[in-house]
């Protein structure tokens, strides 16, 4: 027995043996749900290059787990991911630990994981494309001038004139080619099993644009709304269900700051500026900018095509086949569009799928102006607002998100561009007015005279129209305290809580408006 426990000591003092790695290098299935960049305003653009929303995404992967403790490894995450809100589901022994392995391999990770190693320098001679390679020593990291020794001296990379690269014997310890997620669980058994990963992930944001195509008689109007689902994040999403969420969501934590990317290692080469490189040659300049692109050019006009129900719709007199609408669903006081049919939300792109189609719109253009009590003497432009009621009887009657609107209107045989507006967050039964620009035509000119002994000054409101054809206007007070108004103003309808002198005007014509307005005390 005294022989005995010195070998027990020995084995139990001895390392464990390694866990187990266990890769699964990308999902089975994936659900890609965007929303929007809450702090964006309504109707606001996307910017492909801050993107500030954010999206959910569930990936169903199969796994064959070990018997005992081992470390799963799940590859092709999203670089944006939010780590902290990582759900693993589906392990018979739950997760003991996860950790999100940030190191990703770049080049001047590649580099900085190196340093102080030998790689090899390759040089291609210009004149004659001769490939000539060498052993060289990192001597310095990626910032600054990348200094390499070797057999005859030392120099900065690519500071010689000649095109250069290096070439490495391998990968650097803890370097990942993909963003990944590892967690270590416990299987009672050697099985296979599918595993759930649900998580948040920053750089996505989705919008909604409409295009409206006015009827010739100009009463109705076809509306027609694309998704546009962006990801910033390097890595694609293949076949997914997508789905864009609507509405304001209630965030207690902000995980934006949760998700910033650990500091990576950045690349900047520089030559010295003596020329302390091999001959002292420096590199040649960069090419030049290319030519900019034709105005108004587009890359291949004739073939848009669009992912539900196959129709046709046209984009600026280019037909468009629609073969999928994105469909409605309630979340709660969210509103959810689904995408009936799988996409590939692309790295570093933007994906396009119909939103909404609606035809024959019944609207009204009315000219608008909001303006004080007690105008200076001025001559004024009007707002051009396309109305609409967004009911089942006008022809819409769903929820419209917010989005930019492009309004065409058919002349000299093609279609125009008639005006461009922003529209809001619509629920249904709401009047939509979508105001697309200002008139020249329609003029609203303000005058005011004192009138001795009267206590306040008298005021005209004068409206021109020069069209050819009749135009409704609506004028409103723009005041804070009905108190001591003229009678005239108290008595005129409400438009959006203001006091509003609705008036129609025929073709070049003009109606004025008189009212007087005390003088405050």
């Amino acid at each position: 027995m005294r022989r005995i426990a010195p070998l027990l000591l020995i084995l139990a003092a001895s390392p464990a043996a390694a866990q187990p790695v266990v890769t699964s290098a990308a999902p089975d299935k994936v659900s890609v749900s965007v929303f929007r960049d809450p702090d964006r305003a309504e109707g606001g653009e996307i910017d492909p290059d801050w993107l500030q929303g954010f999206a959910l995404i569930s990936e169903q992967r199969t796994i064959d787990l070990p018997a005992g403790e081992s470390v799963l490894r799940f590859e092709g995450v999203a670089e944006g991911m939010v780590a902290v809100s990582a759900i693993v589901t589906g392990l018979p022994g739950g997760v003991v630990q996860k950790n999100r392995d940030a190191a990703l391999l770049s080049p001047a990770s590649l580099l900085d994981g190196s340093l102080g190693n030998r790689v090899h320098l390759r040089r291609t001679d210009r004149a004659t494309g001769k490939v000539t390679e060498e052993d060289a020593i990192i001597r310095s990291g990626p910032q600054g001038a990348v200094v390499l020794q070797t057999p005859a001296g030392y120099e900065s990379l690519r500071c010689t004139g000649l095109p250069e690269t290096l070439v490495y014997d391998g990968v650097p310890a803890g370097l990942t080619a993909k963003p990944t997620l590892s967690v270590t669980t416990r299987s009672p058994d050697a099985r296979r099993v599918t595993v759930t990963l649900t998580y948040l992930a920053t750089g996505f944001d989705w919008a909604s644009n409409y295009v409206a195509r006015v009827a010739p008689d100009g009463k109705t109007l076809n509306l027609f709304a694309w998704l546009t689902v962006a990801n910033s994040n390097g890595e694609s999403f293949p076949d997914a269900n997508l789905s864009a969420l609507a509405g304001t969501l209630n965030i207690e934590t902000p995980f934006g700051d949760l998700a910033e990317p650990p500091p990576q290692p950045r690349l900047d080469l520089s030559c010295f500026r003596t020329g302390s490189g091999r001959n002292g040659i420096q590199p040649p300049p960069p090419p030049p900018p290319p030519a900019a692109p034709m105005a108004g050019g587009y890359a291949d006009e004739s073939s848009i095509v669009v992912t539900a129900q196959r129709r046709q719709e046209k984009l600026m007199d280019v037909p468009i086949a629609v073969t999928a609408i994105a469909e409605l669903e309630d979340l709660g006081d969210l509103k959810l569009y689904r995408v009936p049919m799988p996409v590939t939300v692309a790295a570093n792109g933007q994906k396009q799928v119909a939103l909404l189609v609606k035809d024959k719109v019944p609207f009204q253009t009315i000219y608008r102006l909001r303006d004080c009590l007690r105008c200076e003497p001025k001559e004024q432009q009007t707002e051009i607002v396309l109305r609409m009621e967004n009911k089942e009887p006008g022809k819409l009657g769903v929820p419209l998100p917010s989005g930019q609107v492009a309004v065409f209107e058919r002349a000299m045989g093609r279609e125009l561009l008639a005006g461009e507006g922003m529209m809001r967050d619509h629920a249904v039964g709401e009047t939509v007015n979508l105001v697309i620009g200002e008139s020249s035509q329609v003029l609203v000119t303000a005058d005011n005279y004192y009138a001795p002994g009267r206590g306040g000054d008298d005021y005209r409101l004068t409206v021109t129209n020069a069209n050819p054809f009749a135009v409704r206007i609506e004028f409103g007070f723009e005041i804070d305290d009905m108190k001591g108004l003229d009678s005239r103003i108290r008595k005129l309808p409400r438009r959006d809580g203001l006091p509003t002198w609705i008036v129609d005007v025929p073709a070049n014509s003009a109606r004025s408006f008189d009212y007087r307005a005390r003088e405050e005390d």
